[in-house]
């Protein structure tokens, strides 16, 4: 391949998929004025879609951190077959799609599901509340959790093991050492999984359904908006599309921080 075809293909190639992907999310915002991006957020959805979103995912992240430390502390320390098994069905629902999802949960946890005779004959967590939550913690767990053993194993073993031989405990070898060194780490897991969390669509549809005020998302909201009104899906999807930003440079910026410590650390 000659100099002149591998400088078109790779300069070429990369110029045309930043493109592709850039402007779909340029448009969003492009040409949009103040003012119409203040009316379409003053839409009737738009507040009880936002006020719901705020509280499902904080309680969704709360699940995935107080669950998802304990299984990637696991998974980090093993080398067993079993936690390989167990990490990559973790990791399945990443890739599952939304509608597989969705007909999961309700097949696992609605009222004539695998357990949805636990809940009681007049009780169903399908199309309510508490719906929107358990697809949350489905998409976004594995974000985390992948994260959180990644970052668990990339801390020094030295450390641990002169910890231990000092007579502490393993949860205190686990909150006074492993927990600081691996929180940057697990603060990116955990902003990704909140991003995933909020804009879940698919498997909130078909698990929780489309309810104002009770479980019609912010993602939900915009499907509903686009029917009838364009600004007020334009001006949510704005809304999300800077929430999703933000938390990218967030991260970006914990990760560069973290390289940078571990540099200065190392000299």
């Amino acid at each position: 391949m000659s100099r002149r075809v591998w400088s078109a293909w790779v300069f070429g190639g990369a110029a045309l998929l930043v493109v592709f992907l850039v402007l779909p999310l340029a448009a969003l915002p492009l040409g949009m004025s103040f003012g119409e991006l203040t009316h379409g957020l003053a839409h009737p959805l738009a507040a009880a879609a936002l006020r719901l979103s705020l509280l499902t995912t904080f309680v969704s992240l709360t699940l995935v951190v107080a669950l998802g430390l304990p299984l990637a502390w696991l998974l980090s320390r093993s080398q067993r077959r079993l936690a390989r098994a167990i990490e990559t069905l973790i990791e399945l629902p990443m890739v599952l799609p939304p509608a597989v999802a969705g007909v999961a949960l309700l097949l696992a946890y609605g009222r004539r599901g695998a357990l949805g005779g636990l809940w009681g004959e007049h009780l169903s967590i399908a199309f309510s509340p508490a719906a929107v939550v358990l697809a949350q913690v489905f998409v976004s767990a594995p974000f985390f959790v992948r994260s959180g053993t990644a970052a668990f194993r990339r801390l020094d073993e030295d450390l641990l093991r002169v910890a231990r031989s000092f007579g502490a405990s393993p949860a205190r070898v686990f909150f006074r050492i492993a927990l600081p060194l691996a929180a940057p780490g697990l603060l990116t897991g955990a902003a990704m999984s909140w991003a995933r969390s909020l804009g879940e669509f698919g498997a909130t549809l078909m698990f929780a359904g489309s309810n104002i005020g009770r479980t019609q998302t912010l993602p939900l909201a915009i499907y509903a908006a686009l029917e009838t009104e364009l600004d007020a899906a334009r001006a949510l999807s704005v809304l999300l599309l800077v929430v999703a930003f933000l938390l990218l440079v967030a991260a970006r910026v914990v990760d560069r921080a973290t390289l940078a410590g571990a540099r200065g650390g190392g000299d």
